[in-house]
């Protein structure tokens, strides 16, 4: 079992496949989008594999494919076979924009994902496509429906909550969240920079006292926090140091001036 310096039980590792993206979200990144990280530089599928059958190895029993967007990763139902192969694993999930779900969700299923978080602001189309700059619902509310039908389950829905808003900001996601059966979290929007956040409404996020993960960017460095600079380079250090390291030194709690992003570390 991997215990913190605070006793916390860390278990869960989030995993950046990329930092691209095929939307450009008001509360993610710029309109004009950011500089990418070479290919080369990006972790290649099986290093991702040999990472996780480390952390696995460990004492990590779930994992989350982030990005920036996952499916825009080349060979990503490959990836989810290759970690859906190790034993050991009790929880293998994506976080999506939804996008490209629809042709990809039976494939991901039958890998071995197990469930997915689709992003959903807003059910109005004329807001999404303000939003996502450009992002079409119709393709969301498609997936959602691809992802049912292939069995993902739970499906749970994404809310970000602007600041000082309350959750009825989103309350066109909840209630057809209610109608479809899926799970709605409220993320009130977050600050890396000021290190404003809060408890993820209907799930887990941002209570640092009972936090249990770890972030693997994708160009091979792990985090033990969002909200803090701190990361220890797989490639450097090797796999198990890394993950060790990080553990060790994951601060008690988040801190204000983190240079992290949410495209780069799947916030």
């Amino acid at each position: 079992m991997l215990l913190d310096l605070y006793k916390r039980h860390i278990h869960y590792l989030r995993i950046s496949v990329t930092d691209r993206c095929n939307l450009r979200c008001l509360y993610c990144m710029p309109e004009e989008g950011v500089p990418l990280i070479p290919h080369d530089q990006i972790l290649s599928l099986e290093e991702i594999r040999d990472i996780v059958k480390v952390a696995i190895s460990l004492g990590i029993d779930k994992i989350r494919l982030t990005g920036g967007e996952p499916l825009v990763r080349k060979g990503i139902v490959d990836l989810v076979a290759m970690i859906a192969s190790f034993e050991g694993l009790r929880d293998l999930a994506m976080t999506t924009n939804g996008i490209l779900l629809s042709a990809f969700a039976a494939d991901l299923k039958a890998a071995g994902l197990m469930r997915v978080n689709v992003s959903l602001d807003t059910m109005d189309p004329v807001r999404y496509a303000e939003i996502t700059r450009g992002g079409r619902i119709e393709d969301v509310l498609e997936g959602l429906a691809a992802a049912k039908a292939a069995g993902l389950s739970p499906i749970k829905l994404n809310a970000v909550v602007p600041f000082n808003a309350g959750p009825l900001a989103a309350g066109d996601v909840a209630r057809f969240g209610e109608e479809q059966g899926f799970e709605v979290r409220f993320i009130h929007q977050m600050d890396l920079h000021a290190g404003e956040f809060t408890v993820v409404e209907g799930g887990e996020g941002g209570d640092c006292a009972h936090c249990s993960r770890l972030r693997l960017s994708s160009r091979g460095v792990i985090y033990p926090c969002l909200f803090n600079d701190i990361g220890f380079d797989v490639r450097t250090l090797g796999a198990r140091e890394a993950i060790l390291a990080a553990v060790r030194g994951k601060p008690k709690c988040g801190v204000p001036g983190s240079g992290n992003t949410f495209y780069g570390l799947g916030g």
